[in-house]
């Protein structure tokens, strides 16, 4: 599948019906979500035939895209019980097979996953508006679990500081690409129809591999 006919097709997954700012729920755009995967799938052959989860499913996104480029298991974990539900409806739009868990991925153990995934995708939370630091939790967490890669979103304003925390867990960490995240007007202190962040997708990997 090419990456416009992989965008295409991801334009018809269903997002939030009513986003919860707590959780800082919000969609990841076709345009990033196929991006990322198919960059994954074609330059580092972290997709196909590889056992893939998804932290912080939300929509379920990621995981649909994945799926459509030949990976072989997905995992879709969320701490939200009503994401979880329009994850499930889209997968089963798209004839998708994936295992959803309900979790909390910054206060549980995540020891259960290690060494069954090889392939970690996500876009979490910035903890702009709450939790400050839930992002390098995620991406903590990520890194012991993944056996392969963590492929992964951060605003930009963050690179420094991500690329040193890299060196002392002791990972290679890659800036992919800088890239715009168009966050719709969704709630109500929103101002603005859109705003424009800037995001690093970026790919962690650990160095013994």
């Amino acid at each position: 599948m090419r990456l416009k006919e992989l965008e295409g097709t991801l334009q018809k997954v269903s997002g939030f019906e009513e986003p919860k700012i707590k959780l800082e729920q919000y969609c990841t755009t076709p345009h990033l979500a196929a991006r990322m995967i198919y960059t994954a799938h074609s330059v580092y052959d972290d997709i196909e035939s590889k056992v893939v989860a998804d932290f912080g499913c939300g929509c379920g996104i990621l995981s649909i895209a994945t799926n459509l480029l030949d990976s072989s298991y997905n995992l879709a974990l969320d701490i939200d019980n009503d994401a979880l539900q329009i994850a499930k409806e889209n997968c089963s739009e798209f004839e998708v097979d994936a295992e959803f868990i309900l979790t909390d991925i910054i206060s549980s153990s995540m020891n259960h996953f290690r060494s069954k995934v090889d392939t970690i995708i996500m876009n979490p939370p910035f903890g702009t508006k709450n939790n400050k630091g839930i992002d390098m939790i995620f991406l903590k967490n990520a890194i012991e679990v993944a056996t392969t890669s963590v492929y992964s979103l951060h605003k930009s304003s963050t690179r420094e500081h991500i690329l040193k925390k890299s060196k002392e867990w002791e990972v290679e960490c890659e800036v992919l690409a800088e890239m715009k995240f168009d966050v719709p007007m969704m709630y109500k202190f929103h101002r603005k129809k859109s705003v424009d962040i800037a995001v690093d997708f970026m790919r962690f990997a650990k160095r013994d591999i």
